[in-house]
Parts: C-alpha cells; structure tokens; sequence
C-alpha cells in the first residue's frame, strides 16, 4: 500500500514539474533567433607541439660537428645545417675532417657522407660510403628517416649521373672514331676516283688522236707511199739491208 501511494505521489510531482517547466522552454525558444553557422569561419585549434626543435641554423660550422648527444643528432635541423655547411668546406678539408669519424655508427657514417658529398670523391668512393651507411641504417631514429631516404636518393642519382656520363663519353669516343675512319675511306675514295678520272681523260685524248690520224690519212695522195715509208721507218736495221740487197737483182733482169 505504501509503495503504491509513493509512486502516484512521485508521478504527480513530476507531472507538476513538466508543467511548470515546459511553457518556460517554450517562451525561451521563441525569443531565441537561429542563424546559420559558417563552418568555414570555425579556425581550428593550433596544436603545440610538446616538445620543441633546436634550430642550428645560425650555429657556427666550426663548432657543429663538435656538438654530439642524442638531442642534435635525432634532430633534422641539425643534419640540414651539416649539409650547408659541407657544401663549403675544400675538398682536402673535408677529406680530413672525414677520417676523423672512424666509428662503426650511424652517426659517424652519415657524417662522413656528408661531408665527401661535395669533396670531388670518385665514384667508387661516393658507392663505398653509400654502402657503408646502408649497412647502419637500421640504427637511424624514425625523427630522420625522411631525411636519410632522401639524402640516400640523392646520392643514388649522383652515381647515376657518373654512369650515364660514362656511357656517353665511351659512345661519343666511338662515335669520333667511326667518322674519323668514314673520313679516311671518304679521302682513299677520292683519290682513287681523281686517278681514274685521269686515266679516261687520257685514253679519251688518245683515242681522240687516233681517230683524227685515220680520218686525215684516208684523203692524203700518198696513202700507199706514206704508208710504205712508215713500213720502212718501222723496219729494223736487218730487215732494211735485205731490202737492199734485193733490189739490184730485181734491176738486172731483162
């Protein structure tokens, strides 16, 4: 019996309550005026970071490979400035400096790598320092592992470049050799087509001078005498006696 009177009595308390509070809600929604919000005006909350960069950009070059610790050397910036200032280093400076880092780290491999970079290495050298960084990367904090894919890139194309020149140098030397044979066939060519071309102008003057005798000696008078003299200037000195010495005889016949 209780129990029933205390939830009518709980029942009716709340009924009042809604009575009461609904026509107060309804009058509040009324005066409020509903504009439409811009989404694009909503900015969005800047994040700070928690922990924030060292900037070695003003950090003397002399001084930045002093600098060791697991702060500088998981930090980017620090590599980047490494990278500006090997750029300016001579190249038996920075032969020097290089051999000063002989540990088997990847610290000391990603140094060396930078500072030869621009130190006019030879190709077996810049592939050899390659490797040797490869071979301890997988020490390499995830904070700089963009950053060494794409220096590791760079020094791919580098070698790359070296070999693309290579094969050119080798195809422009045979290149050049080929023209300078081609050349030399051109010129034996030549000469031999200016000595065949001399020797038919000269059996075309001597044809030519054959066919002007035998056209001017078949109207001459003395065809057969001058053809007789010519037989006797072409006889041998024995042949010429014999003819002598017949002609007598032929004069004493009756």
């Amino acid at each position: 019996m209780k129990k029933t009177m205390t939830k009518a009595a709980w029942r009716a308390v709340m009924n009042g309550v809604r009575r009461i509070l609904l026509p107060s809600a309804l009058l509040l929604t009324g005066c409020v005026t509903s504009e439409p919000v811009d989404v694009a005006q909503i900015k969005p909350e800047v994040v700070t970071p928690e922990q924030q960069l060292a900037d070695y950009r003003n950090v003397d070059c002399g001084a930045l490979w002093q600098i060791k610790g697991q702060a500088a050397e998981e930090n980017p910036l620090y590599w980047l400035r490494g990278m500006d200032c090997a750029q300016r280093l001579a190249p038996a400076d920075a032969r020097m400096l290089a051999h000063h880092w002989n540990e088997e780290t990847w610290q000391a491999a990603f140094r060396q790598s930078i500072v030869l970079a621009k130190a006019r290495i030879t190709p077996q050298e810049r592939r050899l320092y390659a490797m040797k960084l490869d071979n301890v990367s997988y020490a390499i904090p995830d904070s700089l592992r963009p950053l060494y894919q794409l220096w590791r890139d760079g020094q791919v194309n580098e070698l790359e470049l070296v070999r693309a020149r290579g094969r050119y140098s080798t195809l422009q030397e045979n290149t050049d050799r080929e023209l300078d044979n081609l050349r030399q066939q051109e010129k034996h060519l030549r000469a031999q087509l200016e000595q065949t071309t001399r020797q038919l102008q000269n059996l075309t003057d001597i044809e030519r001078q054959l066919s002007s005798r035998k056209s001017s000696g078949s109207y001459l008078p003395g065809e057969k005498n001058g053809s007789a003299d010519e037989k006797d200037e072409l006889a041998s000195p024995g042949e010429m006696k014999t003819h002598d010495a017949e002609q007598p005889s032929e004069r004493t016949k009756p």
